[in-house]
């Protein structure tokens, strides 16, 4: 069974503590199309914000931006202000930890294109085994310390040649 009607990823949401900061990084290092904004969102005298968002009731929305990359994936780039949030950036061991990966098609190319506009890269691109074979990868970390990966299988992976032999 599967949710019904689902047919992909729409887009992935993250909050930052300075969207102009982001919408630079993004727009000029990421490449991303800059799409439009929204808010500021404000419940003052409800619990909308904790109904709808599980935030405190009192969080304020300053904006939101959304941005396109490749044509395809939507970020949904928040700043919130509540009075209870948490400024640490969770590692990828903490729950709720995450990373954004992006494909790009030669990943040495891209890994020195960070480089040279002062992206903080984690160690050199990592070959993986496996089912997953064929795929290198780096992470790389935003200016606000946000994780993102690189990833790139020109030829494919493993699984995709053989999935049998994963399953």
């Amino acid at each position: 069974m599967a949710l019904p009607g689902v047919r992909r990823l729409d887009h992935i949401g993250f909050t930052v503590p300075n969207l102009a900061e982001a919408e630079d990084f993004l727009v000029n290092v990421l490449g991303c199309e800059y799409m439009y904004p929204l808010g500021p969102f404000v419940h003052e005298d409800s619990d909308w914000m904790l109904e709808h968002l599980n935030v405190h009731p009192r969080t304020v929305m300053r904006r939101l931006h959304f941005f396109r990359l490749g044509g395809q994936a939507v970020f949904e780039v928040f700043e919130y202000e509540a009075p209870d949030q948490q400024t640490q950036v969770p590692k990828n061991s903490d729950i709720g930890g995450h990373h954004v990966a992006l494909y790009v098609d030669d990943l040495d190319a891209a890994v020195e294109y960070l480089k040279s506009k002062g992206v903080t890269v984690l160690g050199e691109p990592t070959v993986s085994k496996n089912a997953s074979e064929g795929q290198r990868w780096v992470y790389f970390l935003a200016p606000w310390g946000m994780q993102f990966e690189l990833v790139s299988y020109p030829n494919g992976k493993a699984f995709d040649h053989d999935p049998e032999r994963f399953a």
